[in-house]
């Protein structure tokens, strides 16, 4: 038997599905998306800023930062042309940073409790405001936020924020929130570690303490009035992880509080649950059945925040962490979203794969990450660690929910594809994405700078080289070039691959319909197929596609092979039927002759098809 990495096996254990028989892609519930999402994901503190100094721990004043108006309707058009139809406006949400703008009634965060000198955009410090760093015009903030919304709107691009329900800042001072809005933890019993209706956990009778390092330093060790390894909070909170101490260690996520969703300290809820029926139910039947029910103040608060920003002009929202929320939660929060804005695209971040088809049956996901299934799996692949037999493995499990789960190779938390930690080169990743983008009817994302290459090659003070930093000021290399008009000729042919892919993938009515796996039956019938090469067919109507990619950095020279069953289900008299690839101009043949069909290919290196049948 297969050895599987344990969080893929843990995938594969619960899977159902079929190996050799067409299935259809699960039909998505009423009221979400029916296009197939493409999202673009950026971080604007990053995405606009030309200044290349990049000098590690660099100040705002030293190595520049990106605005909102750097989105300007040309930029937002060539996103659009890349394929794009929603755009995740990453750290928007004010979040704690170190710099100084009391002059707009905004306090001082303490550097103790920051990661990096720009701050984490998860670590929210006022959930109805957006950062400060990022306007040309700081006491204007929400108002160049509604305007960058509506050039958005306006080039063909719906509107993602986070919205991070599993913690806040450890200082959250919410300045805009609206009349009669009280801040979290506003109104806390602080003498109990658990009640209802807190905002959060504490630690009676301990004041909080910052965690002790050896190695790291706030700033980079940079003197800082506020950076003297204390921090004022009395009681302690729980740290946003679920640490309990009052001083939580260096590793914990120490800048933020864990947020009381009516989870008691011992794992039991105090909030009504619901039945195994109501994952047979839609959003309308979750609104009914709390509409009538007392639910802990945190939920009230966090609907209401998401409702603000509906109001706003947003159109999704990217959920942090939802793993660590109780899915009842989600059925409240998440029907009452749709009963407003029923097209709202709702995306959850969430790594236990035992727990899928609940937050999307009773949590009332439209998408979940697949990370720990097919992002790890093609990793292994690309690393040269992995078979693809274990991709085939990851795609038969998730069939019944397959245009469910987000597909993609980079985002903000992972490394860079041509990072020399990964694949070492941009290219090793045309056929990750190649099936990533095609292998179901469920949404896409690309990282700015995945679709140029971004190595991201230099520590930048709390974000270490591989991963773009989302804690320093920073400028993106590639992307600055590109914005620039400076891009290099191999930027240029990445970016216009991935265009072409994106643009297909989003149009394709094949690619929200039947999947049948090829992999399996070329293992066993094809001497030229191999561990490195991924097939499968997609079908809708007339439109019939053979998705074929190879991984190895080799020429691969192979005769695909298409199975009895799939003939029959194309519905193929014998013959020879002419294939075009729907990226570039290759073309191919497929014979169908004695129930078999077989296509002879030589593929380049790291490389892949979409044959089209005509």
């Amino acid at each position: 038997m297969k050895k599987f990495p344990p969080l893929i096996a843990a995938l594969l254990t619960i899977a159902t599905g079929c190996t050799e028989k067409a299935t259809e892609a699960a039909e998505l519930e009423p009221g979400t998306p029916g296009e197939k999402p493409i999202i673009y994901q950026t971080l604007p503190r990053l995405f606009g800023n030309t200044n290349p100094a990049n000098k590690p721990w660099g100040t705002i004043e030293e190595n520049g930062t990106g605005k909102f108006n750097d989105f300007t309707p040309e930029v937002l058009a060539d996103i659009r042309e890349l394929g794009a139809n929603y755009i995740w406006y990453t750290g928007s949400l004010h979040h704690a940073l170190v710099g100084d703008y009391t002059q707009y009634g905004i306090s001082n965060d303490d550097p103790d409790v920051i990661k990096g000198r720009a701050g984490s955009p998860y670590a929210i410090k006022d959930y109805y405001s957006v950062n400060p760093d990022l306007a040309e015009d700081p006491a204007k903030r929400l108002d160049e936020f509604r305007a960058l919304i509506r050039r958005s709107h306006a080039q063909g691009l719906k509107v993602i924020i986070d919205i991070v329900p599993n913690h806040v800042a450890r200082a959250y001072e919410s300045l805009d929130k609206p009349e009669g809005v009280r801040d979290f933890g506003a109104t806390d019993d602080t003498s109990l570690t658990y009640a209802r209706d807190n905002s959060f956990y504490y630690v009676v009778g301990e004041d909080f303490k910052v965690p002790e390092s050896d190695d790291y330093r706030p700033l980079g060790g940079e003197p800082h009035p506020l950076a003297d390894g204390e921090f004022e909070e009395s009681p302690a909170k729980w740290t946003g992880n679920g640490a309990r101490a009052a001083q939580p260690d260096i590793d914990d996520w120490y800048e933020t509080v864990k947020i009381n969703f009516g989870v008691r300290p011992d794992g039991s809820k105090d909030f009504p649950e619901l039945s195994a029926a109501f994952a047979q139910k839609d959003y309308r039947v979750h609104a009914e059945f709390w509409s009538d029910k007392d639910v802990p103040d945190s939920w009230e608060k966090l609907r209401d925040i998401t409702h603000y920003w509906l109001d706003f002009g947003v159109d999704g929202f990217r959920y942090d962490m939802a793993g660590m929320v109780p899915v009842e939660f989600w059925s409240y929060l998440n029907s009452s979203i749709k009963m407003e804005k029923p097209d709202t695209l709702l995306l959850a971040e969430i790594y236990t794969p035992e727990r899928y088809r609940d937050y999307i049956r009773q949590g009332k996901m439209d998408y979940l990450y697949d990370k720990v299934g097919s992002y790890d799996a093609i990793r292994a692949v690309l690393e040269g660690e992995g078979s693809t037999d274990t991709v085939a493995e990851v795609q038969r499990s998730l069939q019944d929910i397959a245009p469910h789960m987000l597909r993609f190779m980079e985002n903000h938390d992972e490394q860079r594809i041509a990072s020399p930690e990964f694949a070492g080169s941009a290219g090793a990743g045309k056929p990750a994405m190649l099936v990533s983008a095609t292998v179901s009817a469920a949404p896409t994302l690309v990282y700015f700078g995945q679709e140029l290459g971004e190595p991201a090659r230099r520590d930048a003070g709390f974000g270490k080289a591989s991963r773009t930093t989302i804690f320093d000021y920073w400028s993106v290399p590639s992307v600055r070039r590109w914005l620039q008009g400076e891009s290099t000729a191999e930027e240029k042919q990445l970016r216009d691959f991935y265009s072409r892919l994106l643009n297909f993938s989003a149009s394709s009515s094949a690619l929200r319909g039947q999947y049948f796996d090829l992999h399996r039956y070329n293992r066993e019938h094809s001497d030229g197929y191999g561990g490195q090469q991924f097939a499968f067919a997609r079908w809708a109507g007339d439109e019939k596609l053979m998705v074929i990619a190879n991984f190895g950095d080799r020429e691969k020279a192979l005769t695909l092979r298409l199975p009895p069953a799939l003939m029959q289900q194309w519905q193929l008299e014998e013959g020879r039927y002419a294939l075009t690839d729907q990226l570039d101009t290759a073309t191919a043949e497929l014979l169908f002759d004695e129930e078999e069909g077989k296509i002879e290919l030589r593929l380049a290196p790291q490389s892949g098809h979409i044959f089209r049948l005509q």
